[in-house]
């Protein structure tokens, strides 16, 4: 009488590791927030007028691509008798230009 053969049961494997850039990135990460930290320690909290200021100009960036690109838009609108095509396309189209200045900007800061 032969008996089957006795199986072992799978070895587990380890989880697969991250890619060595996710590595990278959290030293970015790590090394930035360090940085700030310090330069917080060593400067103090900014004032209140810096932080207005800072506002108003991202304000500014969101708002001029925006307002181009409605002048731009209507400009085009009448040139091909368009209705609101151009206006509300590049409307969208400056706000998200602006957007992303503004979070560069910030990103940044």
């Amino acid at each position: 009488m032969t008996h089957p053969p006795i199986t072992q049961p799978p070895v587990p494997q380890p989880p697969p590791t991250q890619p060595p850039g996710n590595h990278d990135r959290l030293g970015e990460a790590v090394r930035t927030r360090r940085e700030r930290r310090a330069r917080w320690q060593r400067e103090g909290e900014r004032s209140l007028g810096r932080n207005l200021a800072m506002i108003g100009a991202l304000g500014w960036t969101v708002v001029v691509p925006t307002l181009g690109g409605v002048f731009a838009g209507r400009w085009l609108d009448r040139h091909f008798a368009s209705g609101i095509f151009w206006t509300l396309g590049l409307l969208v189209a400056g706000l998200a230009v602006g957007c992303m200045f503004a979070w560069r900007r910030m990103h940044d800061e």
